[in-house]
C-alpha cells in the first residue's frame, strides 16, 4: 500500500511522469473517444483540466488553496473544473476501462502464460455521512465497519484486474439502494434520458449482481486477459457463478455457510455444514482440509459441476472456511493460491481513500461529479501501479525480453549445435586452410567427444540417483 508512493520523490518528477503517461497512452484521445470531445468550456480542452485533477493530489493542497496562494495555477478557474465534472455525456467507467486496457496490455506482453491473471470483483463504502442533498443518496450497510451500522452514502462496486503482482482498476459504479425508501434523494428530472448519465443513474438503482454481470460483457468485450474472476462471500451465489460462467470466466470465492445455499451432493441437497459432516477428511497437516466435487443449480433447474475446497478458519483453528471454484480443472492449492489474489483489491480501496483523497476531494452533491471524482482517483492509482511495476519489474522492457526470448526458445539443440560446427568448418577452412577431409576428421573427433561426454554425465546422474534411492 505505501510501497506504490515509494516512486514519488518530488512535485516536478511527478508532473513529469504524469504527463508522459497521459502522452503514452493517449489520455486525451481516451477522453474525447468517450463523449468528452464536445466538452471544451471557453476554449480549455478537457485534455488540460484532466491533467491538472489527476496532479492536484500530489500538491497536497486542495483546488481552492492553489487558488487562494497564487501556487500551481492552472490557467483556469474553478467554475471551469466544476462544470467539467458535472459533466452528463462523458463516460467516465468505458473511458477507465480503455485506459486500464492500454496499461493492461504491456504488462501482460511480459508475463508467462503459466501465471494465472484474474479479474477481482468487491465493493466498498463510499461515505457521504455529512451530506443529505446528494443526487440518489441511500442508507448502505457498512460491513466493514465493527458496529456493521447504515450509514449515508454508495457502495462503489469495482471490477479490477490482477497478475499477482499489480492491481488495475477496470470498472466500477456507484450503487444507491435498489428500495426507494432507503434513498434520501431520487434522479435529477432535468437529466437528458439520452445521456450516459442517465443510464448510469439506472444501474445504481439496479441489483448489485446485475451490474456485476454488465461489467463482466464489458471486460469480456474488451479483451481483458483472464479467466477467472474472484470475490468474497457477497457474491458467492450459485445463480451469480453460472451466469459468469456463461460468459466465459470461471468463478473462485469464498462461500457463505448459511442454510438457504445448498448444493447438490449425492443426489441430494445439503448445505455446506452438511457436506462437510458427511466427507472424509484429510489426515495429518495439510494446507485443506476436504476437497470434494459438487453441482450449484439456479432458478432455472441448469446445474454447473462445482469444486468445494474447506480449509483452516486462521483466526478460529476449529473452524472452517469454503472455497468454491467452477474451474474444474484447477489443484486444490491452486484454488487456494488464486483466491489470495483478492487481496489486492482491498489494498487498493485502502490506497484510495488514505492517499489518493477519494471521497475527500470535491464535496459536489451531483451522481455525474462523483462517477468523475472516483474516475480521476481511479486513474491516479493506475499511473501509480504501471510506474511502480516499470521501476521494479525487469521484465518491462517487454519488446527486447521477448524478442530475445522468442528468438533463443525457436533455436533447438540440434539447430544450434548445426550452426556452431558449421561456423567451425568456415573458422577452419579460412583461418588455417585445412582440407576438406582434414576439417572432417576434427568435426567427427569433436562430435565423438561431445557424445562421450554426454553419456559420462548421464552415467554419473544414474548412479546418483540409484544411491539416493
Amino acid at each position: 500500500m505505501i510501497s506504490i508512493l515509494e516512486t514519488v520523490r518530488n512535485g516536478k518528477q511527478v508532473e513529469g511522469s504524469i504527463k508522459d503517461f497521459f502522452k503514452t497512452n493517449k489520455v486525451g484521445k481516451l477522453l474525447g473517444s468517450q463523449g468528452a470531445y464536445n466538452a471544451k468550456t471557453r476554449g480549455i480542452p478537457v485534455n488540460e483540466i484532466m491533467l491538472y485533477l489527476v496532479n492536484l493530489v500530489f500538491t497536497k493542497k486542495s483546488m481552492y488553496m492553489n487558488m487562494q496562494n497564487g501556487t500551481n495555477l492552472p490557467g483556469f478557474k474553478g467554475d471551469t473544473v466544476y462544470r467539467f465534472l458535472n459533466l452528463t455525456c462523458i463516460n467516465w467507467v468505458m473511458f477507465l476501462l480503455k485506459l486500464a486496457m492500454s496499461v493492461i496490455k504491456p504488462i501482460k506482453v511480459a508475463t508467462g502464460e503459466d501465471r494465472l491473471c484474474a479479474l477481482v470483483a468487491d465493493d466498498s463504502l463510499f461515505s457521504r455521512g455529512r451530506s443529505k442533498c446528494v443526487e440518489l443518496l441511500a442508507n448502505v450497510y457498512d460491513h466493514a465497519s465493527r458496529g456493521k451500522k447504515y450509514v449515508r452514502g454508495f457502495r462503489m462496486l469495482t471490477l479490477g484486474w490482477t497478475d499477482g503482482v499489480s492491481f488495475i482498476p477496470l470498472m466500477f459504479r456507484h450503487m444507491s439502494s435498489k428500495e426507494k425508501k432507503s434513498r434520501y434523494n431520487e434522479i435529477n428530472p432535468n437529466i437528458d434520458k439520452r445521456s450516459t448519465g442517465y443510464k448510469a443513474r439506472l444501474q445504481a438503482i439496479s441489483s448489485m449482481p446485475e451490474v456485476l454481470l454488465w461489467m463482466v460483457k464489458q471486460a469480456k468485450k474488451a479483451g481483458v486477459p483472464a479467466k477467472h474472476i474472484l470475490f468474497d462471500s457477497w457474491f458467492s451465489y450459485p445463480s451469480t457463478m453460472i451466469a459468469i460462467l456463461k460468459e466465459g470466466f470461471h468463478s473462485v470465492g469464498m462461500l457463505k455457510n448459511t442454510k438457504t445455499i445448498k448444493y447438490l451432493f449425492g443426489g441430494e441437497r445439503k448445505t455446506l455444514n452438511e457436506i462437510y459432516a458427511a466427507s472424509r477428511k484429510r489426515p495429518g497437516k495439510s494446507k485443506y482440509l476436504l476437497s470434494v466435487e459438487v453441482q450449484i443449480y439456479n432458478d432455472k433447474s441448469e446445474t454447473m459441476p462445482f469444486r468445494l475446497v474447506y480449509v483452516r478458519d486462521r483466526k478460529n483453528r476449529k473452524k472452517w472456511l469454503a472455497i468454491g471454484t467452477t474451474d474444474m480443472s484447477l489443484t486444490e492449492d491452486a484454488i487456494i493460491q488464486l483466491y489470495g489474489k483478492r487481496w489486492d483489491i482491498e489494498v487498493f480501496f485502502k490506497m484510495c481513500k488514505s492517499y489518493l483523497n477519494l471521497a475527500k476531494e470535491f464535496q459536489g452533491i451531483s451522481y455525474d461529479l462523483i462517477t468523475a471524482h472516483t474516475a480521476i482517483v481511479m486513474t491516479r492509482y493506475i499511473i501509480l501501479a504501471a510506474d511502480k511495476r516499470h521501476n521494479e519489474d525487469h521484465r518491462t522492457m517487454t519488446e527486447l525480453f521477448h524478442s530475445c526470448y522468442d528468438e533463443m526458445a525457436d533455436i533447438s539443440f540440434g539447430r544450434a549445435l548445426t550452426l556452431i560446427l558449421e561456423t567451425l568448418h568456415v573458422a577452419l577452412h579460412e583461418c588455417i586452410s585445412l582440407s576438406e577431409n582434414e576439417i572432417s576428421i576434427i568435426i567427427d573427433s569433436f562430435i565423438d567427444g561431445i557424445s562421450s561426454r554426454f553419456s559420462d554425465l548421464f552415467q554419473e546422474n544414474i548412479n546418483q540417483l540409484t544411491h539416493t534411492t
